[in-house]
């Protein structure tokens, strides 16, 4: 007498035989990894179409670039610096290593440009609050906020949120306005885009972010 299939179906199939589950689920299985594989390889070329080439420097860039001082290759932070990177790490909740290199790139960028590195970190911490990928509306990006046309010479938006990059831009940005101003106040509001502000606030803002650093470095001294 012929036995039942162990795993046969009660309900007879599209043709009328007995369904085999276990058959029926690998297809199904095999179907679902096949169709999976093909929307995933599918996502991945459109990501990569939107994201586009990787932003690179132009020769014109290059021979700019060659126009600043280079920095110096073995540049070491202060020892009292530690101090500083685990501040401002704290207030900002961003990781200490991402936060050294920040404060790393603003004291290379300083000596190139001759200034005070706190300087550069106070109107990092006004600007972005150590956001790299911080916007506003009038389309300044990065930590230091500098404008696309600041960073002409640079083949890719992309590179201007680099926060090298942005630094390297915004640092010497800042030394020009300081020196087209006249004054560290005048030049921090041309910076700003506010120099008809007659109480200055942006400067008195930044300044005093830039005192609280230094008492957090003599702190820590």
């Amino acid at each position: 007498m012929p036995t039942k299939p162990l795993f046969a179906s009660r309900r007879p199939g599209r043709l009328g035989r007995p369904t085999n589950r276990v058959a029926g689920r690998a297809a199904i299985g095999a179907f679902l990894a096949a169709a999976a594989a093909i929307l995933l390889g599918a996502s991945s070329e459109r990501l990569s179409a939107l994201a586009g080439p990787a932003p690179v420097l132009t020769p014109e860039s290059e021979l700019a670039l060659e126009a600043l001082p280079p920095p110096a290759p073995t540049l070491a932070l202060p020892a009292h610096a530690d101090a500083l990177v685990n501040s401002l790490a704290r207030k900002y909740r961003i990781s200490e290593a991402a936060t050294r290199e920040m404060v790393h790139a603003a004291y290379v960028e300083a000596g190139r440009n001759g200034l005070d590195p706190l300087l550069i970190i106070a109107v990092i911490a006004v600007e972005s609050r150590f956001n790299p990928i911080a916007q506003s509306d009038g389309g300044a990006v990065g930590l230091m906020q500098v404008m696309p046309f600041h960073g002409d010479k640079f083949a890719g938006a992309g590179a201007m949120l680099d926060p090298r990059v942005n630094i390297q831009i915004g640092a010497a940005v800042l030394r020009d306005s300081i020196r087209r101003g006249g004054t560290e106040i005048a030049g921090l509001q041309l910076y700003n885009g506010a120099l008809d502000d007659e109480t200055s606030a942006y400067a008195h803002k930044v300044l005093a972010e830039k005192q609280r650093l230094q008492y957090v470095m003599r702190r820590g001294a």
